[in-house]
């Protein structure tokens, strides 16, 4: 057995001393996290290149579609690729510093493709609601959004490298993350904080952004069934994906984050390894999760993006035009 394996074996352990996985059990868990992974960098891949080819793609209310495509990847590369290599091992191979740059890569991507769910519906609630009045959603104010989320993730993410947190192993002790388990009363503050600003803040925009847009979405409903509603109808197709996002941020994150708060609550709580790392892998599943969400929902990235994953010819230029140009280039009243 390799030298590492024997440390992480003694620190990951079950409650009554037995080995926190067998070697079956890894296997298992490598070949579940290939299943995420592979897709969503074929996936998320797939939509930066589309976007990067066709300039109809690169129009503001897509930018931060394609942000959050980059965050996927970088996650799927990082924590999916060396889950699975390390899984498949049976223990964490990369020694303390691999484990502190992984913590690192990881958080950073994730919290930033948090971040950007969460502007990802602030910018839906702007276009449909109007809440400043008749303000476009222009490019500067998507890539401030976008510098934003980038610039936040790595505010936060930053200080265990230098002493306010730490980074370690958590659940079977193949993957790391910042040290929920550590009771000294440094890293328990850089924790709740952490919780604070990189999960709660964003909860809450994309929960307060997602009821404003259902409540005007359905009091427009109603003058739909009086004037036709063909704007309203294309905006009730886009807010559907928003919807699907939220749900998925929720049941991908929320279990990770309680799980979390309850250690940092109640540090004498017996959790087995494999029940800690359930929720870890069910938050990097996520990267899979979102580029379905929106190449599916999203005619404009479905109508190049699926051409391009069967190598099919491009389509042609008098295709049905997509649900974000009619949106942008129509006008919906909240009144």
């Amino acid at each position: 057995m390799h030298p590492s394996a024997v440390q992480n074996a003694s620190n990951y352990m079950g409650p009554h001393g037995e080995p926190s996985l067998s070697r079956t059990g890894f296997l298992i868990l490598s070949i579940i996290m290939a299943i995420f992974t592979v897709p969503a960098i074929i996936l998320n891949a797939t939509v930066i290149i589309v976007s990067l080819l066709h300039k109809e793609l690169r129009q503001p209310l897509n930018f931060a579609l394609v942000n959050m495509a980059v965050a996927d990847l970088g996650t799927a590369m990082t924590g999916g690729v060396l889950s699975v290599i390390n899984n498949a091992q049976g223990y964490f191979s990369l020694g303390r510093t691999g484990c502190v740059m992984e913590g690192f890569a990881v958080s950073f991507f994730g919290i930033t493709s948090l971040c950007t769910v969460a502007l990802i519906a602030v910018e839906r609630m702007f276009v449909v609601c109007k809440p400043l009045g008749q303000i476009t959603f222009q490019k500067k104010h998507a890539l401030g959004g976008i510098a934003l989320s980038w610039l936040w993730s790595l505010t936060w993410n930053t200080p265990p490298l230098f002493g306010w947190g730490r980074y370690e192993l958590e659940g079977v002790g193949t993957s790391c993350a910042p040290d929920w388990h550590n009771r000294d009363p440094h890293n328990v503050s850089y924790i709740l904080a952490y919780f604070a600003v990189c999960f709660a803040v964003p909860f809450f925009l994309i929960i307060a952004s997602y009821s404003k847009l259902m409540w005007t979405l359905h009091k427009v409903s109603k003058m739909a069934c009086l004037e036709g509603g063909a704007v309203a109808k294309g905006e009730a197709k886009v807010a559907s994906m928003v919807v699907l996002m939220v749900l998925t941020f929720l049941i991908s994150w929320l279990p990770y984050a309680g799980l979390a708060m309850l250690v940092v609550y109640n540090p004498d709580v017996e959790i087995h390894p494999l029940v800690a790392t359930v929720p870890v892998y069910l938050a990097k599943s996520s990267t899979a999760y979102n580029p379905i969400i929106y190449i599916y929902l999203n005619k404009q990235f479905r109508k190049y993006a699926v051409p391009f994953l069967l190598c099919r010819a491009e389509p042609s230029e008098d295709e049905e035009t997509s649900e974000m140009t009619t949106v942008e280039s129509n006008k919906v009243s909240p009144d």
